[in-house]
């Protein structure tokens, strides 16, 4: 297939989307690294190929949910409405607390005192799935042909977030972890913190998470927990395909040790995971019987799923 070059409209669209998300970052968050090195690989792969061109056209609501999440720094949730700290941890030590010698504790406070080895190494291997995961399942149906459930998958994962922000703004939380190192009271600034899983950078000998949460957007947006919602979405478009049964158990498996990571390592409350397998739940219902159904939801979507299939100029 001959190169096809981007039309003059379409390469004027990339250009001033990438100038303006440079000079907007700049200006209201303060210019990183990271966000140079996104804005030149996505500009490169736009204008390097027909085929790249694409892949990022497809996979673009990723890159929305990053720059969606870097953004909540613009405008935090605790400016907002104030932060549950005590009323959360009091609700899940009532709900899904356990006595340990006459003393009532959450799980997370009980893995905290009780942990080991084996479960700080498999934590940390389901944790590191969370989004690499979910990326690299719209990536292969992409590359397999699949790109109409690549767009639908891709949109929903958008949508889940989407839905997970707005729950960050509606009731800004603090984590188990926060509770445990600072009580009760919130500390606005709180730097970001790796909590149960700097057991796996320990075993790794590497620091791995630790950069990952010291550039946590806001420390105070731990419900709904979204790490407990990728899984899910991703599992249930791997059903909808009727990809492989095998691949199918093995993000059966990866969600559930999600879920589970989530509480041990003291990132999340139980409370935290359930709304965000239920924010997973409602994205999902929410595009495809709701959404799908709308006419000019629809015609967006023909349009979209055109654009990735032939890619018609614009």
């Amino acid at each position: 297939m001959s190169y096809l070059p981007p039309t003059r409209k379409e390469a004027v669209i990339v250009l001033v989307s990438t100038l303006s998300f440079l000079l907007l970052t700049a200006v209201f968050i303060g210019l990183r690294p990271e966000h140079i090195a996104m804005a030149v690989v996505l500009d490169v792969l736009l204008f390097a190929s027909l085929y790249t061109r694409k892949l990022v056209v497809a996979l673009l609501p990723f890159v929305v949910f990053a720059v969606s999440y870097d953004w909540m720094r613009v405008w935090p949730n605790y400016m907002v409405n104030d932060i549950d700290v005590a009323g959360l941890y009091s609700a899940e030590r009532t709900i899904f607390g356990i006595d340990v010698d006459g003393v009532r504790m959450t799980l997370c406070e009980f893995f905290h005192e009780h942990h080991c080895s084996v479960a700080d190494f498999f934590a940390g291997l389901f944790y590191l799935c969370w989004v690499p995961v979910p990326v690299l399942f719209a990536l292969s149906l992409f590359i397999k042909g699949r790109r109409e459930l690549a767009l639908r998958f891709s949109l929903v994962f958008l949508l889940v977030n989407l839905i997970g922000f707005a729950g960050y703004y509606i009731h800004p939380a603090a984590p188990p972890w926060y509770v445990m190192q600072y009580g009760f009271e919130p500390i606005l600034g709180t730097p970001g913190n790796v909590a149960g899983l700097g057991r796996f950078d320990a075993l790794a000998g590497m620091d791995i998470f630790a950069p990952m949460y010291g550039r946590n957007a806001n420390v105070f947006a731990a419900l709904p927990s979204l790490h407990s919602a990728y899984m899910p979405v991703a599992f249930t478009y791997a059903v909808m395909g009727r990809c492989k049964k095998w691949l199918i158990a093995l993000f059966g498996i990866i969600m559930v040790g999600i879920w589970f990571t989530a509480i041990y390592s003291g990132h999340h409350y139980m409370i935290d995971v359930l709304t965000g397998i239920a924010c997973a739940v409602i994205g999902i219902l929410l595009f495809e019987q709701v959404f799908m159904r709308l006419p000019v939801f629809r015609r967006f979507m023909f349009r979209y799923i055109a654009y990735i299939l032939s890619l018609i100029h614009i």
